[in-house]
C-alpha cells in the first residue's frame, strides 16, 4: 500500500472515530439531563455538583489509562466533558481572586473546566463573603506554595466562616518576565509578594538593579505593565495573553517544580470518594503538654498528619490555633475516632472539610 492510500485509510478511521465519539458524548450529556430532572424533583436545595463523585471518575480515566495520551491529558479531556454535561443540569458560578490571568483562575479552570461562569474577584475576603451570599457556587483560593509555604490570610479567613473546603486543585506554576514591548528597559518588576519570593534568585541574576513592586496579584501586574515604559512583570502566559503582553524570558521561577495547592470553598460538605483529605481547625489551651496532648489522638488511631500551621486565634495575646491536615474522611472509623479524642484533649476543635485529594 503506497502512502496516500495509507494516509487515506488512517484519515478514514479518524473520522469514523469522531462520529462514535461525537455521539457518545451527546449520549453522555443526555444522561446528565435525566439526572438533572431527577434531582429537580428532590428540592431546591439539591447540589447539582458533586465533588466527590467527580474524583472518583476522573481517578477511574487516569488509572484505566493505557495511552498514547499521558494520563493527565486524558483526565483533562473528561474532565471538559465534565464539565460541559454539568452545565446542562446548572451552570455554576466560581469566584476567584482576580483580576482575569490570574494563576487562581487558571485553577478553578482545571477544577471545574471551561463550561462555567468565573466569577473576578479583589481579593481573598470578597471570594469568601461572595460564596457565603450566595453569589457563587464555589470560590477557589490559594492555600500554599511549595516554595514560599502557607498562604496566611486564607487560614485566617476560616477562623471565621461556615464555609467547607470541598476540593483541592494542584497546579504546577511557571512564571514569565513580561513587558509591553521588545524596547523596554526594565527597571521595575510587579508582581504578587509570592511571586517575586519564588523568582528572587532569577532576578537578583538577571535584573540585580531592579526595584521589585508588591501588587495584589500577577494579573493586576500585568494589567499596570501595559502602559508602563520602565517595567516588567511576573505572570502566567494566559496574563500575557489578555493584556497583549511580550514574554521576555520564560520560566523564571527559580524551582522548575513549583507548585501552588488550591482550595475549593463551597456550602456543602463533599462525601468520601475513597482518597480524602480532611482539614482542621484546634483550639488548645494554653498550657504545659498541650500540644503533645493534641497530636496523641492522631498518632494513637494510625492516622497520618499532613500539614499543621500555627496562627494567632485573633481572641487573646499569644493564643493559637492550629491548622492540621490529615488523610482520610471524617466518616472514616478511624478518623471519626481520633476526632472524638480530640474533642476531649482539646478546647475546640473545627473540621473545615473533608474533600477529594487532588486529582492530576
Amino acid at each position: 500500500m503506497n502512502a496516500d492510500k495509507k494516509l487515506e485509510e488512517l484519515r478514514g478511521r479518524i473520522d469514523a472515530l469522531d462520529e462514535q465519539i461525537q455521539s457518545l458524548i451527546n449520549a453522555r450529556a443526555g444522561c446528565a439531563a435525566e439526572v438533572a430532572e431527577v434531582k429537580a424533583g428532590q428540592g431546591e436545595d439539591t447540589h447539582f455538583y458533586r465533588p466527590e463523585r467527580e474524583a472518583a471518575i476522573l481517578r477511574r480515566v487516569s488509572d484505566r489509562n493505557e495511552g498514547p495520551l499521558p494520563a493527565e491529558e486524558m483526565v483533562r479531556l473528561f474532565r471538559e466533558i465534565m464539565s460541559a454535561c454539568l452545565a446542562l443540569e446548572k451552570p455554576l458560578t466560581i469566584a476567584y481572586l482576580g483580576p482575569q490571568g490570574t494563576f487562581t483562575q487558571a485553577a478553578a479552570l482545571k477544577q471545574f473546566g471551561h463550561s462555567v461562569n468565573t466569577l473576578a474577584l479583589d481579593s481573598l475576603d470578597d471570594v469568601f463573603r461572595e460564596v457565603a451570599a450566595g453569589a457563587a457556587n464555589y470560590g477557589v483560593v490559594p492555600v500554599e506554595n511549595s516554595t514560599e509555604g502557607v498562604i496566611s490570610h486564607t487560614l485566617d479567613l476560616f477562623q471565621g466562616s461556615q464555609l467547607s473546603i470541598c476540593g483541592e486543585v494542584e497546579l504546577r506554576i511557571h512564571h514569565h518576565l513580561l513587558v509591553r514591548d521588545g524596547n523596554v528597559t526594565i527597571r521595575r518588576v510587579l508582581a504578587h509578594q509570592q511571586a517575586l519570593a519564588q523568582c528572587r534568585g532569577w532576578l537578583e541574576a538577571n535584573l540585580p538593579g531592579a526595584e521589585h513592586v508588591a501588587v495584589g496579584s500577577n494579573a493586576e501586574a500585568a494589567r499596570l505593565v501595559r502602559d508602563a515604559g520602565d517595567a516588567a512583570a511576573i505572570a502566567s502566559d494566559m496574563a500575557a495573553e489578555i493584556y497583549g503582553l511580550e514574554v521576555r524570558q520564560h520560566n523564571i521561577e527559580d524551582r522548575p517544580d513549583n507548585t501552588t495547592r488550591f482550595l475549593v470553598i463551597g456550602p456543602q460538605a463533599a462525601l468520601p470518594s475513597g482518597n480524602d483529605k480532611t482539614s482542621l481547625l484546634v483550639s488548645i489551651n494554653n498550657k504545659p503538654g498541650a500540644l503533645a496532648a493534641m497530636l496523641q489522638p492522631i498518632a494513637r488511631h494510625g492516622i497520618s498528619m499532613t500539614r499543621i500551621e500555627s496562627r494567632p486565634s485573633r481572641q487573646a495575646m499569644w493564643e493559637y490555633v492550629f491548622y492540621i491536615d490529615v488523610d482520610g474522611h471524617r466518616d472514616d472509623d478511624e478518623v471519626a475516632a481520633a476526632l472524638a479524642a480530640l474533642q476531649q484533649e482539646t478546647f475546640a476543635v473545627k473540621v473545615l472539610g473533608s474533600y477529594p485529594k487532588a486529582v492530576i
